[in-house]
């Protein structure tokens, strides 16, 4: 069984695999260059409903050919069925030895804690398949995005740039970990530019 056959439930969204008939709500989210711009490996916007619906052809295919937990999920708001991002539980390379978490929200949802509530589902699901630790890779920028994966209790561990040959800061959760507070996490160092 891949993951992408687990459907996760949370108060307020459904983490489904994706479908070929997502591409226009896909489109609208990864044809944003706000939303692009942080994934590694590095990812222009998606230019069209074509390239949308290959790209999902794509990522379905890689999904039947990855082990519980990996994959990736659409996600769903329960209200009103609207695709609002996409979440994964993907192998890093080099090695594939670590597991990464990540997701990718519609801008027009940032700010409403939709990605702090798809970390924990997925988290959550990857520690219940007796999977040890998980890590977020964040652009060192992208100060959203760690302060998002800091509220779920993943601890910074360091830089590198091992992944994907881009500098990343790396957070790592580890299932005990899951529920405390964000003040008892690692933070990075104050890096100021002046």
């Amino acid at each position: 069984m891949t993951s992408t056959t687990q459907v996760l439930t949370t108060q307020r969204l459904t983490l489904r695999p994706w479908r070929v008939d997502d591409a226009q709500s896909a489109l609208d989210i990864f044809g944003h260059d706000e939303v692009t711009r942080w994934l590694s490996p590095a990812m222009d916007r998606v230019a069209d409903l074509a390239a949308m619906r290959l790209l999902l052809r794509q990522w379905i295919a890689e999904d039947a050919r990855l082990v519980a937990p990996a994959g990736r999920w659409a996600i769903q708001r329960n209200t009103d069925g609207l695709v609002i991002g996409g979440a994964i539980l993907l192998p890093l390379p080099p090695g594939n030895e670590d597991l990464e978490i990540g997701w990718q929200l519609h801008p027009g949802t940032w700010g409403h804690g939709y990605a702090s509530e798809t970390t924990h589902a997925l988290a959550t699901w990857a520690f219940s398949q007796d999977v040890n630790e998980i890590f977020a890779v964040v652009r060192p920028e992208n100060a959203r995005a760690a302060a998002t994966v800091r509220h779920n209790g993943m601890h910074w561990v360091g830089e590198t740039t091992k992944y994907f040959d881009t500098d990343l800061q790396v957070f790592r959760l580890r299932a005990a970990d899951l529920d405390r507070a964000a003040a008892e996490g690692h933070h990075p160092p104050n890096l100021s530019h002046d």
